[in-house]
């Protein structure tokens, strides 16, 4: 039985598979030179993997003391994201080291009992009945963002990467944090967070190599501007949960008021124990920096591929002219927007925005027939298994069809942008209907032409991100 998820018999599809690819990473030749690998990690974590690495099921490395095992098929990743979840439940050194110091024990790095009762606290704040509310405010933020760049100059030039990271903080905070956060507030999160992601060490020497005592050695000038951009961001959640503490009335909910107050519902009817104000600052930053990080650069890569590709960004419009007729869209249009929501579905498979899941093995096991010792990292990349060549037609093509309805949903252990199995993203529903909204109200109404002059790259630390941003010229349709 194959796994490939083939696209749709159609005349079309020959044009499609004819189109030019759109802008991938150079790789390695081979295995064998593990410290250059390394090295090429440090600066891009997806330029470490050989051509062959697209073809793989399993691989295994070993550097000096610490073993690695790469799951690159849905059977590898099932066992270790599922069906043996309590022994891989651990996320891997590497990320612990780069993701501690701004997010302490919050959700996305702890594991075991803590991390089964923060989920548990936060998973309220993105249930069904929520997902109205949060609509009309991103269809407001998305308004907000038209107006601006209908007062500016034709073919005025924008910073794409920028101008998504702003939308998404204030939609994030305006939906999970509450009204009252402004948007200087939540520009300085997004700064402090872009300076943290560019000095943090991604692939620490102690970590990769499994020798502790080289944790002695570390630029201690990057370690300074790490600890001085994580302070602005804790200094700005700080600031918001002080403001939530000092409301006597009138509270709406928001993420900050199930973290203060306990509330486990949008009425407060079932209640919890509250956090402590450093518990509840931790877990703010978790679901700011997933709300807004992730979606953001999602966004920004979706202005480059309608660029890139006419065909789709006319069938794109086509779909948003007939159903919208140039108004506002709602949460009610979203069903009727399928190939808004392929497009989004496929930005996702082509750059999907944590391209590296790590987890690190609790006791010995065996995958495949291969042992894995305790402690092994077991590393699930995303990027592999979205463009492997056995389990994708065209894997390297911008092709929205293949998510269209109708056809075969892949493997969800082959496409897993919001991860899979226990540990799947909360805001999973969030995400999806943020980027359908967002596409749907600013795309219906601009284009965006990616600079002659500028080059565009990928950059892969702890997300996927256009290296340098994405400067683009803005025209009304």
């Amino acid at each position: 039985m194959t796994l490939m998820h083939t696209l749709p018999d159609l005349p079309e599809k020959a044009q499609w598979i004819d189109e030019p690819e759109p802008v991938k990473v150079s790789t390695q030749r081979n295995w064998g030179h593990y410290i250059w690998m390394v090295l090429a990690g440090r600066t891009n974590l997806l330029s470490m993997w050989p051509d062959s690495a697209y073809q793989m099921k399993i691989f295994t490395a070993r550097l000096l003391r610490q073993h690695y095992f790469v799951c690159n098929s849905p059977d590898t990743v099932r066992q270790v994201f599922l069906d043996q979840h309590d022994n891989y439940d651990q996320k891997g050194p590497q990320m612990r080291s780069a993701l501690e110091p701004l997010l302490g024990d919050g959700l996305f790095v702890s594991d075991g009992d803590l991390w089964k009762e923060r989920r548990a606290y936060c998973s309220p704040a993105f249930e069904n009945e929520l997902l109205p509310y949060y609509a009309n405010i991103m269809t407001e933020c998305c308004k907000e963002v038209s107006e601006r760049w209908s007062s500016l100059p034709p073919s005025t030039e924008v910073d794409m990467l920028n101008e998504m990271a702003r939308l998404t903080a204030r939609i994030i905070g305006r939906t999970v944090f509450g009204d009252e956060t402004s948007d200087e507030e939540a520009a300085q999160v997004v700064q402090g967070f872009s300076e943290y992601q560019h000095n943090i060490e991604q692939l620490g020497l102690a970590d990769t190599f499994g020798l502790p005592f080289l944790r002695k050695f570390t630029n201690p000038i990057k370690r300074y501007r790490c600890e001085t951009s994580g302070k602005r961001v804790h200094e700005v959640i700080d600031t918001i949960i002080a403001r939530q503490e000092a409301q006597t009335s009138s509270k709406k909910f928001s993420l900050i008021s199930l973290f203060v107050d306990g509330h486990k519902g949008r009425d407060g009817t079932v209640q919890g124990c509250p956090l402590s104000r450093l518990a509840a600052r931790n877990e703010a930053i978790v679901m700011f920096m997933a709300g807004h990080e992730t979606t953001a650069n999602v966004l920004a890569w979706t202005w480059y591929l309608l660029d890139h590709n006419p065909r789709v960004a006319a069938k794109l419009h086509a779909e948003l002219d007939s159903v919208l007729g140039g108004r506002t869209p709602t949460l009610d249009d979203v069903p009727n927007l399928p190939y808004t929501r392929a497009v989004f579905e496929e930005t996702m498979r082509l750059y999907p925005p944590v391209p590296l899941l790590s987890r690190q093995a609790r006791a010995e096991d065996q995958i495949r027939r291969r042992p894995i010792e305790k402690n092994s990292i077991i590393l699930v990349i995303p990027w592999l298994l979205h463009r492997h060549v056995d389990f994708w037609e065209a894997p390297n093509h911008f092709i929205p069809e293949r998510f269209l309805p109708g056809n075969p949903r892949p493997d969800k252990f082959i496409y897993l942008p919001f991860s899979v199995g226990r540990r799947v993203c909360l805001g999973m529903r969030f995400g999806l209907t943020e980027g359908i909204l967002c596409i749907a109200t600013l795309a219906q109404a601009f284009q965006a032409r990616v600079k002659p002059s500028h080059e565009v790259k990928i950059e892969c630390r702890l997300t996927l991100r256009p290296k340098g941003g994405l400067p683009m010229q803005l025209t009304r349709r």
